[in-house]
């Protein structure tokens, strides 16, 4: 079962987020090498003049057996370990995927 998975960053994540980023990465690699990653990725902060200053949060949309699995999954990625995330703002929840582009390139 698909899972939309959502947290949002503390402000002034940036040296955190570079911090834990390659042990995050390695756990989406792994996701990926298993047939279970749809897509992932952060979502970009921008300042006045539309350059990106940040991240704002990240999702992920990943397979799991169940609720409990992908919420246990999501609690120890490294930007929650590591305090990118900010407390409270984790969603995690089922997803059915109703309609996507033929042939999707990323």
């Amino acid at each position: 079962m698909w899972f939309f998975i959502y947290a949002e960053d503390i402000e002034n994540s940036n040296e955190l987020r570079a911090k834990a980023r390659p042990a995050h990465l390695a756990r989406l690699e792994q996701l990926k090498n298993e047939r279970r990653l749809l897509l992932a990725g952060p979502h970009p902060l921008f300042d006045a003049e539309n350059n990106v200053k940040g991240m704002s949060g990240s999702t992920i949309i990943a397979s799991f057996d169940n609720l409990e699995e992908a919420q246990k999954w999501a609690s120890e990625d490294p930007y929650w370990t590591e305090g990118v995330f900010k407390q409270g703002t984790a969603i995690v929840k089922p997803m059915n995927i109703t309609a996507k582009m033929e042939n999707a390139s990323f």
